[in-house]
């Protein structure tokens, strides 16, 4: 007999996306840095795709919200482009056309009783401000980006009640200053501290000009929104179980333990410290992150981080890299997503939340993205015209199933959203891979509902399966 799941009242049924992955750059008058590599080198992009149309959400949003609520959705998290919104970064001047277009976005929103979850920031820095000043490597960007805050709060408070700072800071030091990811692939260690710090630190300010505002005197909340990838080491040996703490250390806990607890983990910092490359602080701004602590967590998960110690000795030529030590370390035998070469294991979701429960005061949090990337997904179009994508259905079971055991054993989870509601724009990946719930076809723009959707449709009308 299959095992029923029942899910918490008034939990949370829906899904992320972003404005820069699925507004495309209609009107907008200034250029975020993936706008601007692409303009510059589209062939770094997947099919030379890049992010001008993505999926039509500027001209289609009505009609996609319509459909997000047609498959049950109650709740979405989307982003509001700081290169959309503001006319002059220097000063926060806002530019009344995207003030309205957003405006229209969150009352479409709220008119079809989906809860809007807003971010304020989903790797769309500006191009001017990492031209000028060096983007995240700059505490004035961390001041402009507060300013930028400030003018959403403002215009959007009274209709939204849900807050994100940052979807996967962690990404922006990794993509731009360490793997050469996103723009502008670099690879200096230092400058990545000081990034991952610099993150820490306008989250922390954006909370604490969130917590002055009417929204969250009116019981608003903010959060922030890490990728998490539990760390598993190779074996029990000492050395496999030290490269996967410093692993957990330096890509999890650098960011989760400053937005729950206020502080660095001291190991990292010791570390970083030994090897003279700790971040610049203050004490002033240690004490702004030390009293800014998020509402919320969102948690996206799609894949474990498997590590083992050093077994090479490590290349000092490209300066200081986390890689110094641990080795990436691939389970023999293992489940994999062939088209993103990606473990699949469901099990992590039940180690983040007992994790969260025990070392983290069991914040409350919720599952912000998780989701199954298919290459060529038409394919499995049937003659209705639908995509029968049952291993997505089977992927969300699984990860769902995980969930419910956690919060059987006291996790504070309060939702789920995949990655995404429409198959969305990604990155250098552009549309290689489909995740969505409803499928786009990039020639048309014309969606359609894949049997995906029809489940989620059921498992938020049952609040489980």
């Amino acid at each position: 007999m299959n095992k029923k799941y029942n899910f918490p009242p008034d939990f949370w049924w829906g899904a992320a996306t972003s404005g820069p992955q699925s507004e495309g750059r209609f009107y907008k008058k200034h250029r975020n840095i993936f706008d601007y590599w692409f303009d510059i080198e589209p062939e770094a992009f997947f099919n030379r795709i890049g992010p001008n149309v993505t999926s039509n959400f500027f001209n289609s949003y009505r009609e996609d919200i319509r459909m997000m609520k047609e498959i049950g959705l109650n709740s979405v998290r989307t982003s509001i482009q700081w290169t959309r919104l503001i006319k002059d970064f220097e000063t926060g001047e806002v530019d009344p056309e995207g003030a309205a277009f957003y405006h229209q976005v969150i009352d479409e929103f709220l008119k079809n009783g989906i809860t809007p979850v807003m971010n304020l920031h989903h790797f769309d820095l500006p191009i001017d401000l990492y031209e000028k000043y060096g983007g995240w490597e700059s505490k004035i960007v961390v001041e402009l980006f507060v300013l930028f805050a400030q003018k959403c709060f403002a215009l959007f408070g009274d209709k939204v009640k849900q807050w994100v700072t940052f979807n996967e800071p962690m990404v922006v030091v990794e993509g731009q200053y360490l793997y050469t990811f996103h723009y502008p692939n670099l690879v200096d260690g230092l400058k990545a501290v000081q990034v991952l710090y610099n993150l820490n630190l306008a989250s922390a300010k954006t909370i604490a000009a969130f917590r002055d505002t009417d929204c969250a005197k009116q019981g608003g909340k903010i959060g922030i929104v890490l990728n998490l990838t539990p760390s598993y080491p190779r074996s029990d040996h000492e050395a496999d179980v030290k490269a996967a703490d410093f692993v957990d250390n330096f890509f999890n806990r650098s960011f989760l333990d400053p937005a729950v607890k206020g502080e660095f983990s001291v190991t990292l910092v010791d570390v970083l410290e030994k090897d003279g490359v700790l971040w610049e602080s203050t004490e002033k701004e240690l004490a702004i992150i030390k009293r800014n602590t998020v509402d919320f967590l969102g948690v996206n998960y799609y894949q474990p981080r498997r590590a083992k110690a050093k077994e090479s000795l490590f290349d000092e030529s490209c300066g200081w890299m986390p890689d110094k030590y641990f080795d990436n370390y691939q389970l023999p035998g293992c489940r994999m997503n062939p088209y993103r070469q990606w473990e699949i294991y469901p099990q992590a979701i039940y180690d983040i939340a007992i994790n969260l429960r025990d070392q983290y005061d069991n914040i409350p949090w919720y599952l912000s993205e998780n989701g199954m990337g298919v290459e060529g997904e038409e394919q499995y179009t049937n003659s209705d015209g639908y995509v029968e994508d049952d291993y997505r259905i089977d992927f969300y079971e699984e990860h769902l199933g995980w969930l419910h055991k956690g919060m059987e054993e006291g996790a504070n989870c309060f939702g789920f959203h995949a990655w995404t509601p429409i198959d969305c724009w990604s990155w250098s990946n552009a549309y290689k891979n489909r995740y969505g719930y409803i499928a786009l076809d990039l020639a048309t723009q014309r969606k359609t509902i894949k049997k995906s959707g029809y489940w989620i449709k059921q498992v938020a009308q049952n609040n489980g399966f």
